[in-house]
Parts: structure tokens; C-alpha cells; sequence
């Protein structure tokens, strides 16, 4: 079955929120009030719940977890490190009163459970399986039985305890489709996984992706199924119901009003992967994604983001809820106490460069455009240290301040920009600063998917120089995320040495001036 299209499609959200799930539940007002999770893997704190009242507004709200686990990998410790890893794809639910949260890690070797009264504020209960199920999806029936619906390749069901807290014992464990991604070729990039299970009108539907590997043009990429049953067993039925852009991976959600939606996402390059909302018809038992622009979302453009990223004057006592450590930080090494109105980062042992550096602090980036500039404060630097602002992903830039010791002559700054496109990294420009502060920027440009990156520097916050080269940014899958803004701060020689961040301020390319070498 064909997805029916007229215009093109528009992302809900320009930025990195993949493998969504989304309920619904009915709030203390009246309204509906919608939750979704998404996928951020090696940072923390983990699994990001998002909330909207009309599906097209959300902000984030709170996390699942403040670490998945205490390891060398994801606390970058003894040369190991979870990028791309972690907890990947959640499944969201509501029963009886409480929110569960499914997730799995290859990183762990399990797969967590979590529970709540408030995905608000708090706090989730957790429990593990010593199991990893692959891109799980949680299932509360109507008879009370609980299923998790998992796989690659081969898609199976698990049948867990009512309590959801183990597998149940002599519960239903089997294979329901077996080589699920045959309805759309014979061999694949990615076979069917990505299970999203729903039932609607006593049916059961299970929604999946594969990539396949014939064709061309709109063929080979993304691909969305579903699956239909009458019976949680099967047989099992199914069609491929979106291939269009390489939008697949999600699932259902409906309105007070008996509207449907899909909620799915797209690989949009250095930005990441990004969330589409498509209404749903049902015909003749199947749903139908359209990709018309029908009401009620005829005027939806991309949600504004300022809750999704956000400036930061650093004038609290806590991080706002868009920031998130690139793994596991160490708490003793960092501050918002130690200078009020300041974020401090100290140096707590020697890294080899930015992508093992600890307490490293980022936030999303977003398209069409953006820009991120940031004030900086040097004078807490010893020699060997390396801080400032930068692009992150395993193909990463920054501009910064280097802090080297000469014989005889002391201590001396640089202005520098690194590419990190190269391997090994490569210093495309240095100047020599005397003062202690100092303003970095970054612009990005998403558009047409240019993916590049712009950097400058000033010693005002007014007048910007040009420092090194634009950096052509690329979504690498070691890494498996889209570009995140940093403000690190890391040693080569010895621990000790601080900066203070006075603020982080987000939003379009500085002055209006757009891209390039323009100051």
C-alpha cells in the first residue's frame, strides 16, 4: 500500500530526536497531554521525555536515568568509551496509573525497565532483564497479559510478569514474523527492526523498518511496514505502507477527537535524525500514512526550539534540562557554585583530546541554520590545556584557547581552531591572546544539507575574526548522533586547571550576517 503524497514533507522537529515513542493520557485540566521518548545513547542523563499538548509544541521535561551504569565505557575511563552505544530505542506506556519506559543496551548486556507515577519529575523505579531485546515494544492487553514485541531480522514476542518487573515463567516466548523485511526485498542494509506494537480495535499492529539493499532512487533507503493480527500469535499479514524521503521508524498515536498520527523520523545528515508527525486513515483495516499537508496540519511548520535547545546565563543553581554530559560526568569537576553566575569546569585527569574528555557539557544542534557563541574566562588554565567551544561528533571542530608553557618565557595562549575531520587532528590556525577573556562562536549551515561549520573568535563580544577553516561536518555511525554544540575543557599535561563559561547564547547566525568568513 502506497503513502499518498502531494508536498513535500516538513520536519516537526530540525534536530537530532530519534527513534520516538509517543502516548497519550489525559491530563489533571482536560487537555491531552502527549509524552515522547527519544534516543541519546552515550550521554547523560538519558532517555530525554519530551512533553506537548497538541503534538507539534514540545519541550523537554525530564530524563529516565542520570547514568544507565558506572563503566570504563560510559565513563570514558581506561581508553574505552560507549559512543554510538548506550541505551538506544525506549518504548513509552501508560497503565493503570503508572508510565513505563522500555530500553535495551548492548552496552550493559540488558535490557531496563523503568516505572513511574510522574515522567515529570520522578523518580524511575528500574529493574533489568539479562538480556538484550533488540528494539523492544511494550504491550499491556486487554486481558491483562503483558508483551514485549522485539528482533532484527526475525521479529519475537516475550511475554512478561503482570508486575513487569521479569520475563514470566512458562509465559509466551516465540518468533511471530520471521524474516519481517521480505515484503520489501530479499536483502538489506538494515533487516526489520524498530518494533513499535500497538492494538487497535482488537487488532494487533506492528510497526517496523528495514532498509533494503535493490533498487534505487526512492527503493533503497528507509523503508516502513506493518504487520496485522488478529491474534498476538499471528499468522501475521503485512505491507509496506511509507517509502518515501527514508521517513520510517515509529509508531501510532491518536487524539481525544479520533485523529491519527505517525510519529517517525528521518537520517537529515550532521544534524542527525529528525522527527516527522504524518496524519493516519484507516482503510479496510490498514492505516495509511498520508503526506499531504491536511488539516490540522496544513500551517504546521517546525516547532519553534526553544525548549528543545536553549542560551544559558549559567545563573542557576542547576543545568537546564537541555544540556546533557557527553558520558557520564564526574560531579567533583564541575560547578555552577564555585563562581556564581559561572559554569566551572576543572580538570580532573589528562585526556588525549576532546573525545575522551570528561565533563564535557553539549546541547543540540538545529536546522535550517544556527549559531552559538559563548564568553570564556582563562586565568584558572595551567599549561597543556585545551578549552572552549566546539561541534561534536567523531568528525568534530572547535575553537578554543590552548595554554602551552616555554622555556624561560612562562606561559602562553593561543586562539586556536582544530579540525578533527582528519586523522590526526589538525591545528588550522593559532593567535596569540594576551587577555584572559575571550568570546568564541560557531554558525552551522543545514540548509540543502550543506553541513558546515563557521568559526570565529573576538576579544569584545562585538568585532568576530575568522579563525582557521569551515569545517565540512559529516554523520559518522561510530558516533551514531547528530552534531552536538560542547563547551569542554580538557588537560594534556597535568590536572587542575579551570575555566569559567559566563553564558552559552543559541539562535540564528550572529547579526543576521550568514555564513562564511564575514566577521
Amino acid at each position: 500500500m502506497k503513502s499518498r503524497h502531494h508536498t513535500r514533507l516538513a520536519p516537526l522537529i530540525w534536530a537530532d530526536v530519534p527513534d520516538p515513542s509517543v502516548i497519550r493520557v489525559d491530563g489533571a485540566d482536560g487537555r491531552p497531554v502527549y509524552y515522547m521518548s527519544s534516543t541519546t545513547m552515550h550521554l547523560s542523563p538519558g532517555v530525554p521525555i519530551m512533553r506537548s499538548h497538541d503534538l507539534l509544541h514540545w519541550e523537554i521535561v525530564n530524563y529516565v536515568y542520570d547514568q544507565l551504569a558506572d563503566s570504563d565505557q560510559l565513563s570514558l575511563r581506561n581508553g574505552e568509551n560507549a559512543y554510538g552505544q548506550g541505551s538506544w530505542a525506549s518504548s513509552l506506556r501508560y497503565n493503570n496509573g503508572l508510565y513505563y519506559l522500555v530500553t535495551f543496551s548492548y552496552t550493559t548486556g540488558k535490557t531496563h525497565i523503568f516505572k513511574t507515577a510522574n515522567p515529570e519529575k520522578g523518580p524511575w523505579a528500574e529493574v533489568t532483564l539479562d538480556r538484550v531485546y533488540h528494539d523492544p515494544s511494550l504491550l499491556f492487553d486487554n486481558d491483562g497479559r503483558v508483551y514485549l514485541v522485539y528482533g532484527s531480522g526475525d521479529i519475537g514476542v516475550v511475554e512478561l510478569t503482570a508486575e513487569v518487573d521479569a520475563v514470566k515463567e512458562g509465559g509466551l516466548n516465540q518468533v511471530i514474523i520471521p524474516g519481517a523485511g521480505r515484503i520489501a526485498g530479499t536483502s538489506f542494509y538494515v533487516p526489520a527492526e524498530g518494533a513499535h506494537i500497538h492494538k487497535v480495535n482488537g487488532r494487533y499492529y506492528i510497526f517496523l523498518i528495514t532498509w533494503p539493499r535493490e533498487g534505487c532512487g526512492p527503493y533503497a533507503m528507509r523503508t516502513q511496514l506493518v504487520y496485522r493480527a488478529d491474534r498476538i500469535t499471528g499468522p501475521y499479514e503485512g505491507r509496506v505502507i511509507l517509502r518515501e524521503a527514508g521517513i520510517a521508524q515509529g509508531g501510532l498515536v491518536d487524539t481525544p477527537d479520533g485523529q491519527w498520527y505517525a510519529m517517525l523520523f528521518q537520517d537529515h545528515g550532521a544534524v542527525g535524525r529528525i522527527p516527522y508527525l504524518l496524519p493516519v486513515v484507516w482503510e479496510d483495516g490498514w492505516p495509511v500514512l498520508l503526506t499531504t499537508s491536511s488539516p490540522p496540519l496544513a500551517t504546521m511548520a517546525s516547532t519553534p526550539l526553544s525548549t528543545t535547545v536553549a542560551s544559558d546565563e549559567f545563573d542557576r543553581d542547576e543545568l537546564k534540562l537541555v544540556w546533557q554530559w557527553n558520558h557520564n560526568p564526574d560531579n567533583k569537576y564541575w560547578s555552577l557554585r564555585d563562581r556564581p553566575g559561572y559554569l566551572r569546569l576543572v580538570n580532573g585527569r589528562v585526556a588525549t583530546g576532546l573525545l575522551d574528555a570528561v565533563n564535557t557539557l553539549t546541547q543540540r544542534t538545529f536546522g535550517p541554520e544556527c549559531s552559538a557563541r559563548i564568553a570564556m574566562e582563562t586565568g584558572g588554565m595551567k599549561a597543556g590545556d585545551v578549552a572552549g567551544l566546539g561541534v561534536l561528533q567523531k568528525k568534530y571542530g572547535f575553537t578554543g584557547v590552548v595554554c602551552t608553557r616555554t622555556q624561560g618565557a612562562g606561559e602562553n595562549k593561543y586562539l586556536v581552531m582544530v579540525d578533527g575531520s582528519c586523522d590526526p587532528p589538525k591545528e588550522r590556525a593559532r593567535i596569540p591572546v594576551t587577555q584572559e577573556r575571550v568570546y568564541l562562536r560557531i554558525d552551522i549551515d543545514y540548509k540543502n544539507r550543506a553541513d558546515k561549520a563557521y568559526f570565529f573568535a573576538s576579544l569584545d563580544g562585538e568585532e568576530w575574526q575568522a579563525v582557521g577553516e569551515p569545517l565540512q561536518m559529516a554523520y559518522t555511525i561510530p558516533h551514531f548522533m547528530g552534531y552536538r554544540f560542547a563547551l569542554f575543557n580538557y588537560a594534556t599535561e597535568e590536572p587542575g586547571g579551570f575555566v569559567d563559561f559566563d553564558y552559552f547564547r543559541i539562535g540564528a547566525p550572529a547579526e543576521g550576517k550568514g555564513f562564511g568568513f564575514k566577521g
